[in-house]
C-alpha cells in the first residue's frame, strides 16, 4: 500500500487553483468545463481539487463541508525569505492570513495561510538563525 493522493473539496474551484498555484502548485490552467484536476507533487503524489458538483455526482447524500481544522498540508520552502515571499505574494492576493511569519522555536521560519474553503496550508523552511 501506498498513500499517494491528496484531494481536496473546493466551493469554487478557479479560486482554489489561483490559491494552490501560488504556494507553486503546477495546476493547469481554469477551465470552467472542468469539475476536477490533479497535480503531480514529485515522488508520484498528486494533489487533486475537485468542485461540489463532481462530489454530488457521484455521492448519493452529498452535503457542503463547513470547515476543516483537523488537518493542514504544509509547503516546505528553500529559506526562510522564499516564505516570507511566498506569504506577502499569497495574502496580497487576497487570500487569508492565519499567522504572520515567524521564527519558530523549533528551527523553522513558518507562517500559515487559508485556501478559499479555509483548509489551513502551512509554509516553512529550515532557520539556521533561530
Amino acid at each position: 500500500m501506498r498513500l499517494n493522493a491528496i484531494g481536496i473539496l473546493c466551493s469554487d474551484l478557479e479560486a482554489s487553483l489561483g490559491f494552490y498555484r501560488a504556494v507553486g502548485v503546477p495546476f493547469s490552467d481554469f477551465d470552467p468545463e472542468a469539475g476536477h484536476y490533479s497535480a503531480e507533487l514529485g515522488d508520484g503524489i498528486r494533489l487533486m481539487l475537485d468542485g461540489h458538483e463532481i462530489a454530488r455526482s457521484f455521492m448519493e447524500d452529498f452535503t457542503t463541508p463547513q470547515g476543516n481544522d483537523l488537518m493542514t498540508l504544509a509547503v516546505e520552502f528553500g529559506t526562510p525569505g522564499e516564505v516570507d515571499a511566498a506569504y506577502a505574494a499569497i495574502t496580497a492576493a487576497g487570500h487569508a492570513s492565519v499567522r504572520e511569519p515567524f521564527d519558530a522555536f523549533w528551527g523553522q521560519r513558518y507562517a500559515t495561510v487559508a485556501d478559499p474553503d479555509g483548509n489551513q496550508v502551512d509554509l516553512y523552511a529550515a532557520n539556521l538563525q533561530a
